[in-house]
């Protein structure tokens, strides 16, 4: 029977947690053990934030530049991991939660994946077909629509496709 580590984690990871929070109390005291708590999960929150946008930034800028955003995604789904485990209680899931918001922590990381993980970027995606050429990777057409005072009448309501129903 093979072994797994999940369940092992499951419990070992709330006893070392639980034998943190007992040594750092006895330490420095209950007060400032739970201020340290709550100033982590502050800290991992506003950290989230503003690396998540970052990683958001950079995956839309290779996928403008017709890229495959493989690195980018792997580094926002660390980033998440991260905010996760700095919200939860515990010193140790904190320590592991600040590690992930270290790039060459993330990029050690996006190695080890890189040999195990196929990314599949889109057909026929090559940056002439991306926005900076001005047509939609979907439909081939234009991006914008653009209505002169001409093209647009509030009164002419009855032949328009976009009526209401029972409007004529």
């Amino acid at each position: 029977m093979r072994f797994s580590i999940v369940p092992f984690l499951l419990l070992a990871i709330p006893l070392a947690e639980i034998a943190t929070f007992v040594m750092v109390g006895s330490q420095i005291g209950v007060f400032p053990t739970l201020g340290l708590v709550l100033v982590t999960a502050v800290a991992g929150s506003i950290l989230l934030r503003i690396q998540g946008f970052g990683v958001v930034r950079r995956i839309q800028e290779t996928m403008n530049q017709g890229g495959t955003p493989g690195r980018e995604l792997v580094h926002g789904v660390m980033i998440l991991v991260a905010g996760v485990l700095l919200l939860t209680p515990g010193f140790i899931t904190d320590t592991l939660g600040f590690l992930l918001f270290v790039p060459a922590v993330r990029d050690a990381g996006w190695s080890f994946l890189r040999k195990r993980v196929v990314v599949m970027g889109m057909p026929g995606g090559s940056a002439s077909s991306g926005p900076a050429s001005g047509r939609s990777r979907r439909d081939g057409g234009p991006r914008t629509i653009d209505l002169s005072s001409d093209d647009y009448n509030e009164t002419d309501a009855k032949n328009s496709p976009w009526r209401r129903p029972g409007q004529e």
